[in-house]
């Protein structure tokens, strides 16, 4: 059954994604300020290309995975369901919900998913990832568990299968458990980053749209009496000439006397922005821990990847799978146990690592060629017996 028509939203007090509130410059019109600084973070990733591609990249280097079962039988079954699961509106297979998952996560600092159970045959159906926007968590002052509430009207949501839901946290902390978004603490570099571009522009309107400053001096005080006459002239010569060009007509600019013609703001050139820009871009990619050249950043003629960048960046992914690995397990595990099957199972995923993939490689080689050389020898031994 479609998600939707399982949901049924009425109002915005059941399905995720139903409601949330207008838009004003880019933010959502709410009296949460942790509503606020979620459309803060998504306005980051709108106006700022590499914070967009630093998370895509991360997602794409989170990798892939299988699950594996201990029966054969059961293993058919989770393959059939992690490849053709859908996954909200058009999406499909489980690795897509993984993706969609982890991107929520990186961004606001939490994630909200559901799964729904078909009402007819009572097994699992299909995966949503929400919108954190609308949602706010705060753990229940009794059990500790998670609590949500709408932003704005702060009203508790009652879930009508609260076992559904799935939730994750970032980086939680005492003061705040609902978790802290990987962009906490570019905003302030985003907005420098983003006025320099926007001056940028400016001082390209200015300077790079050419204008002229044609200059007449009367050479005589016969001259000075027709001044005003022969500036009137020029300027309308020297009109039709710059409309001409524009039409692919060119036309010579012919004065008598002393004419001068310059473009104005020649002499000052544009700053170089190379640097500032360099150095919020540095700082953001180091709060992301993705290393330069893999956005295309090549700030160096002999750039690659150090074994130190690459065991940093090893070590974030496989943090982001410690947080994945629950939620895929658990969904695993649900759709197992609606379809009447009880077996262990564990999410595998693939090296990261490419240094040790190459590495491997080398060391399948060597092997390889050792192999064979034992055998020439051992066959060189025989035949001299």
């Amino acid at each position: 059954m479609s998600i939707f028509r399982n949901q049924k939203p009425k109002s915005c007090e059941n399905a995720f994604g139903s409601s949330g509130g207008l838009l004003k410059n880019g933010f959502r019109v709410t009296g949460s300020a942790d509503c606020f600084e979620s459309s803060l973070y998504e306005s980051l990733r709108d106006n700022v290309p590499v914070i967009d591609a630093c998370i895509s990249k991360i997602v794409r280097l989170a990798g892939d995975f299988k699950v594996v079962c201990e029966n054969e039988r059961s293993q058919q079954a989770i393959d059939e369901f992690v490849l053709n699961v859908p996954v909200g509106i058009s999406g499909r297979s489980l690795q897509t919900f993984a993706d969609m998952y982890l991107d929520a996560l990186l961004t606001y600092g939490r994630s909200i998913g559901e799964y729904t159970v078909d009402s007819k045959t009572g097994q699992m159906s299909s995966l949503f990832v929400c919108d954190p926007e609308l949602f706010e968590v705060l753990p229940d002052k009794t059990t500790g568990k998670p609590v949500f509430r709408f932003n704005g009207t702060r009203k508790t949501v009652d879930f009508k299968s609260p076992e559904r839901i799935l939730y994750t946290a970032l980086n939680p902390t005492p003061k705040c458990p609902s978790g802290r978004s990987i962009l906490r603490g570019i905003p302030a570099l985003a907005d420098i980053l983003t006025t320099i571009y926007s001056c940028i522009g400016n001082n390209f309107d200015r300077a790079g749209n050419l204008r002229y400053a044609v200059t007449y001096k009367p050479s005589s005080e016969a001259d000075k009496q027709f001044a005003a006459q022969r500036a009137k002239d020029m300027a309308a010569q020297w009109t039709d000439g710059m409309q001409s060009a524009k039409n692919g007509i060119m036309k010579d600019f012919v004065a008598v006397g002393d004419v001068d013609i310059k473009v104005i703001g020649a002499e000052s050139g544009l700053i170089d922005t190379n640097i500032p820009v360099r150095q919020l871009i540095e700082q953001m990619i180091s709060k992301l821990s993705i290393p330069p050249f893999l956005l295309g950043l090549n700030w160096s003629s002999t750039e690659r990847m150090a074994s130190q960048q690459a065991d940093i960046l090893t070590s974030e992914l496989e943090y982001y799978r410690r947080l994945l690995t629950p939620v895929l397990v658990r969904v695993c595990k649900t759709f197992l146990t609606l379809a009447g099957e009880d077996t262990e199972l564990e999410i595998v995923w693939a090296n990261i690592n490419l240094q040790d993939e190459e590495a491997l490689a080398r060391a399948r080689l060597y092997n390889s060629q050792a192999e064979e050389i034992e055998l020439r020898l051992s066959t060189m031994k025989g035949e001299d017996k």
